[in-house]
Formats: C-alpha cells, structure tokens, sequence
C-alpha cells in the first residue's frame, strides 16, 4: 500500500472512529477493538479500500480459521468490516455487497457460569463494614447482585440516579439506552450506610460517582474486578468468579424463583429475548439438580 493510500486508509479510520462514537454511541471498548482489527485487515492485505471484494474478505476469513482463530474472534473481525462497509455503502451502494454476503460463523454459546444462594450470600459479608471502602465494598457487590447491571454501567453511575428510598437506579445501558432497576432491601441498607458513613469519609469534594476509590474519585471497571477477586479470593471459592457473575447469577436467581423472562429481559436491558434466553437453560440446570437431590425416586 503506498503512502497515498494509507494517508486515505487513515482518514478513513478517523472518520469511521467518530460515526461509531458520536451517531452509533458504540462503547469504547468496541471501537477499539473495531479500529485494530480493521488496522490489521488492511496491513495484512496491502492493498486499497476500493479494491475489497467478496472474494477478499472470504479468503482473510479462511486464513484466519486456518490459524486457529475462535469463531468468536472470527465474528467480531467480520462484525468490523460489515459495519465499516455499511457505513460507506452511505456514501457508495456498490460496496454494499461486501457487508451483507459474508455471514459470520455460527457461535457456540456457553452456559453462564452463576453462583449458588449460599454462595452468594458467603461472598456478601466479607467485606470489613468497620471500614469506609469496607462499606463501599458491601455495597457495590450487593447492587451489582441486586440490579444485574453491566459493570461498565455501574461504574457510570452519579448519586443522583439513584432513588435510595424508592428502591429505583437509573441506568444507561449500550447505546445509552435508559432504563430503570429495582433493587431490595439489603443494597439499599448496604447503599445507606455507605452514602452516610463510608463515601463522605473518602470522597473527593464535588465528586459526584456513587461509586468512588481510595482516592475519592470514580471508580473503574478494572477496579471493581479487582475487589470482587479479592474477596473471592478470601472466601475461597473454586468457581471463576468475575463481576459479570452476579448479573449471571441475578438472572438465573430470578428464574429459579418464577420470574417471567421478558421481565428478566428488561431488568437486564437486552435488547433481544433470544439473548435472556440462554438463562432459562442454566435455570433449568440447576432444577434439575434439586429434584435429583431431593425427590425419593429420582
């Protein structure tokens, strides 16, 4: 590719980075992941934009499986290029083509892993609640159990979208797509004494992150993986464990308790049943072990 058409290429790139952040309000991590994909696509390939064809993208996508890529890693490459044609199929009809005939390979996809009530419950009490990130730490893992919010949502989260008395959280999902969650009595007995007597304590004048650091600032979302570790880790548990887990495990508790999936589904913010479904089947699981432990002539 010569230097003309990587100047092209990089504007390209430029431009498409600001449809996926400002019109398609995508996450950053997926434009990241997006954007370097596509950087790889086009140097693997050396040649221009305009020269793609079908035939192009379906011989990158048989290099790749012949290299022992995942289909999940697989999907997300074509999912790059199908948006990035798309968006120039606004500008040129002709390259449409090339983002509606590739189909991506079919994904397996495996059972949520959750936790058992118990097992929950055991992780809930081990923070230390004589200490301000103690409270802060209780908190946060019995909202994320009790909402079955995204830690990316979580983190986002200001005082002010949570209506503590009520039992409500404003949250905005993909796309900041607003919704509202309910949350019980233990994250909001967990919430008050963290708001009264551990956040003033720590938190950074003006501030206003509900969830905030030993620095008093917001936290984030590789911080909250990091204290659910260490709290696995002190409990001992041999189940991996991560903070996606309690949204796992809020899901199937709700199943297991006769909720109606399209609630589940809204409580969750999917925008597809077919993606709350996969719960009903770890829901089962779990039935199925119950009446083979407890019923007589199981």
């Amino acid at each position: 590719m010569n230097p003309s058409d990587q100047a092209d290429l990089q504007a390209l790139l430029e431009a498409f980075q600001t449809y996926l952040q400002v019109e398609r309000n995508v996450s950053q991590h997926t434009v990241k992941a997006y954007l370097s994909d596509l950087q790889m696509f086009f140097a693997d390939l050396a040649i221009p934009v305009a020269q793609i064809s079908i035939t192009t993208v379906r011989k990158y996508l048989s290099d790749l499986m012949q290299e022992g890529k995942s289909r999940r890693t697989i999907a997300r490459k074509l999912s790059a290029l199908r948006t990035l044609y798309r968006y120039l199929a606004d500008f040129d009809p002709s390259v449409a083509a090339i983002a509606q005939m590739v189909k991506s390979p079919k994904l397996d996809r495996p059972l949520p892993s959750f936790l058992y009530a118990d097992e929950m419950f055991e992780l809930l009490i081990q923070p230390d609640l004589s200490t301000p990130l103690g409270t802060r730490d209780r908190a946060l893992l019995e909202f994320l159990y009790a909402t079955g919010v995204r830690v990316s949502e979580c983190v986002r989260l200001d005082v002010q979208d949570l209506h503590l008395r009520q039992g409500l959280v404003t949250v905005f999902g993909k796309g900041s797509k607003e919704r509202v969650v309910l949350f019980g009595s233990a994250a909001q007995d967990a919430l008050t004494r963290y708001l009264t007597v551990g956040r003033p304590r720590v938190v950074h004048v003006g501030d206003q992150a509900l969830f905030i650091n030993h620095r008093g600032t917001r936290l984030s979302d590789r911080s909250v993986r990091r204290i659910v570790d260490r709290y696995v880790t002190q409990l001992a548990l041999t189940k991996k464990v991560s903070p996606h887990t309690f949204r796992h495990t809020f899901a199937t508790h709700l199943l297991e308790g006769g909720a109606d999936l399209r609630v589940v589904q809204e409580l969750l913010g999917h925008a597809s049943l077919s993606s709350t479904q996969i719960y009903t089947h770890t829901a089962a699981e779990y039935l199925m072990k119950v009446y083979e432990s407890a019923h007589p002539r199981a």
